[in-house]
């Protein structure tokens, strides 16, 4: 046994990690289990045509949810190439321009920004984001590059798979950067004190810290990318919720999140429409775990190489 021998105060020290433990391992079991109950019935009937289907209409019970999947994927980019380049900007300058103090100041406002319930956000972005973002970036992007097929269609609206990604940024960039400035100042202090020995400036010691952080970098973003995929309440607000493909960011769209809010209340009435959209929740469950798996792999693999 492996607790023979081991002190009664121990035992019972384990024994009460052990039951909450097993708790949390048999939750995620019960939730993969249900999703692949429920959703078994979709893709035994449609197969992979469900995943690049484009029609979903309940009516005639044809479920596709190829439209959400990709709005999904291109909301989640467009965070991605947004909130990337904040991030890392954000790192640099609280480290090697800011004092201390101002530095632990912001990131802790960033830490509370990363806190704040998702609907907050969403009522900001569907007040604030769709006529800004519509007048000063879709509206100058369509004029002068609408000869890109992602920028040809004519902002109509705000409420756009675009505006839905800006939000999406703003929403995981506190968490992005956490992760990062984890790493940065977590880079062990004789690498600094070696390049101020050789009187290395701001951007060259910026420049060598980044590169050992780069697999953390992507480990932060696959993690950031992981959350945006899920998000539902605030990315429904302002995406438009239509089902249509992409094509052209400055359109509306629909994320896997949305289409599963905005048709729940209704499944019950149509047949097969509940197991649709659980077969719809079970492929973002596995592309978010993935990511996760990703991003925490590198993680885990930084850590370990800096010691």
């Amino acid at each position: 046994m492996p607790l023979m021998g081991v002190p009664k105060h121990d035992r019972a020290f384990f024994l009460a990690l052990l039951a909450p433990s097993a708790l949390l391992v048999a939750f995620y079991i019960l939730l993969c289990k249900l999703f692949t109950q429920y959703s078994l019935p979709v893709f035994r009937r449609y197969g992979l045509s469900f995943l690049v289907g484009t029609v979903w209409d309940p009516g005639r019970v044809v479920y596709g949810i190829l439209p959400a999947l990709a709005g999904t994927f291109v909301t989640s980019i467009i965070a991605a190439l947004v909130a990337l380049p904040v991030s890392l900007s954000m790192t640099v300058f609280l480290n090697e321009y800011c004092r201390a103090g101002v530095s632990r100041v912001v990131s802790s406002l960033m830490t509370v920004m990363g806190g704040l319930p998702s609907i907050v956000y969403g009522l900001w972005g569907a007040t604030v984001l769709p006529n800004m973002l519509r007048r000063y970036v879709m509206i100058p992007l369509h004029k002068y590059l609408g000869f890109l097929p992602l920028f040809a269609c004519s902002p109509v609206s705000g409420w756009t798979v675009f505006t839905a990604g800006v939000l999406l940024a703003v929403m995981i960039t506190p968490y992005v950067f956490a992760l990062i400035n984890e790493a940065y100042v977590g880079i062990p202090l004789r690498y600094r004190e070696a390049l101020l020995a050789i009187g290395a400036r701001p951007y060259l010691m910026a420049r060598e810290f980044l590169r050992m952080i780069w697999p953390a970098v992507i480990g932060a973003l696959l993690l950031g990318l992981g959350r945006a995929a899920g998000e539902t309440i605030a990315v429904s607000l302002v995406v438009g919720n239509v089902n249509s493909m992409p094509y052209c960011i400055f359109l509306p769209g629909q994320t896997i999140s949305s289409l599963i809010a905005n048709n729940f209340p209704e499944a019950s009435s149509y047949p097969l429409m509940l197991n649709a959209l659980y077969a719809a929740g079970a492929t973002l469950l596995a592309i978010g775990m993935c990511l996760n798996i990703l991003g925490l792999t590198l993680m885990s693999r930084w850590r370990r190489c800096m010691g």
